[in-house]
């Protein structure tokens, strides 16, 4: 497989080209911080993975912020932290902070001008809005979790965004989709017969 086989680079954006990890966990401080014990960093993004997910399984029409919301107050709960429902929603709007990955924008400024660009993202139209300005790049098509009605690793995610690009007259053969996780990309592109890039974010850190 080589690069000059394909016409477009499918992306997921958060874990890919924004680093949502650095962003969550700075995000939850006003949590950890009132807790007794220290969380390590896995610890609180494992956390906050489970509730994540069982959230966008029992409510997949909701946009991801109001999903992150109710995720910021199940942590609280489980934490035995008391907060405001405020307090939750200005998590949910904490999505904008979250930094690009330093190589992002120039990675994609380079690769735009040999290939169309594409998201496919468990967000919301708003807060991708406000990302798509750290990366520094236009998109050729953008295609949200706010857009489908549901979440990642669902089929029916990768099944509108190959829909919409066949619409454009693009093929499977000629999209390589690009992204970070294995759960919520790499499983369902496989699926859905799309060949694959591994972008691993975390290789320098210990685990799997």
């Amino acid at each position: 497989m080589k690069l000059t086989d394909f016409n477009v680079l499918t992306f997921d954006c958060y874990g890919t080209l924004i680093d949502w990890e650095s962003g969550m966990v700075a995000g939850l401080a006003p949590l950890t911080n009132r807790l007794e014990r220290t969380l390590t960093r896995n610890e609180i993004l494992e956390a906050h993975a489970f509730y994540e997910s069982s959230q966008q399984r029992q409510t997949p029409t909701k946009r991801y912020q109001e999903v992150l919301a109710l995720v910021y107050r199940r942590l609280a709960e489980a934490w035995g932290l008391n907060v405001s429902w405020d307090e939750c929603l200005r998590y949910g709007r904490s999505i904008k902070d979250w930094p690009a990955f330093p190589d992002s924008a120039e990675a994609l400024r380079y690769l735009k001008q040999y290939y169309q660009l594409v998201i496919l993202s468990n967000v919301d139209n708003e807060s991708f809005a406000a990302s798509n300005v750290k990366l520094g790049v236009e998109f050729d098509a953008i295609y949200t979790a706010e857009d489908i009605g549901s979440y990642k690793p669902a089929d029916a995610n990768f099944d509108y965004m190959l829909t919409m690009l066949q619409s454009r007259g693009i093929g499977k053969s000629e999209i390589l989709h690009t992204a970070e996780s294995l759960f919520h990309d790499h499983v369902p592109a496989n699926r859905h017969g799309l060949k694959n890039c591994w972008i691993y974010r975390r290789h320098e850190q210990a685990g799997f």
